[in-house]
C-alpha cells in the first residue's frame, strides 16, 4: 500500500510538472520554450520508470500468489532485527538451499522467485530484483 501511495503522489507531481511545461512551451520567448521542452522530457522519463516499476511489482505479486496457492512459498520464520527486517546473518545460512534449487532446475520460475526472496532476506536488493525478474521472464514463456 505505501508503494501505491508513493506512486500516486509521483503521478500527481508529474501531472503538475507536465502542465507547467506546456505553459512554458506555449510562451512566445524561446528561452521559456527550451525550458518547457526540458521540463517535459523529465516527467515523461519519470512516467516510464513508474510504469516499469509498477508492472514489475504486479507481476512479482502474481508469482507470489501462485506460490502461496500451491503452498510453495518458503516459511518466513527468520529472526527479525529491531527494524522488522529479517536478520541477514540468519538469512545467509539458509541461502545455499535456494541457490542449489536454481542450479538443479534453472528453468523453474518458482526456484528463481524463492532465490529472489532469499536475496531480499539477506539484504541484497539488487540481486533480489534480478532473480525476481528472471522468475517473471521464465513464467511468461510458459
Amino acid at each position: 500500500m505505501p508503494a501505491l501511495l508513493m506512486a500516486a503522489l509521483l503521478l500527481l507531481y508529474l501531472v503538475f510538472t507536465i502542465q507547467y511545461a506546456v505553459r512554458l512551451i506555449l510562451d512566445p520567448q524561446p528561452f521559456a520554450k527550451a525550458i518547457g521542452v526540458a521540463l517535459l522530457v523529465l516527467p515523461l522519463i519519470g512516467l516510464w520508470v513508474l510504469a516499469v516499476e509498477l508492472i514489475f511489482a504486479v507481476r512479482a505479486e502474481r508469482l507470489a500468489e501462485r506460490l502461496a496457492r500451491d503452498g510453495a512459498l518458503p516459511v518466513d520464520d527468520l529472526p527479525r532485527l529491531p527494524s522488522g527486517r529479517p536478520d541477514p546473518a540468519e538469512a545467509d545460512k539458509r541461502f545455499p538451499q535456494f541457490q542449489a534449487a536454481v542450479e538443479a532446475s534453472p528453468d523453474d520460475w518458482a526456484s528463481w522467485f524463492r532465490l529472489g526472496l532469499a536475496y531480499d532476506a539477506s539484504g541484497d536488493r539488487r540481486r533480489a530484483r534480478w532473480a525476481t525478474r528472471r522468475a517473471i521472464a521464465i513464467s511468461r514463456k510458459r
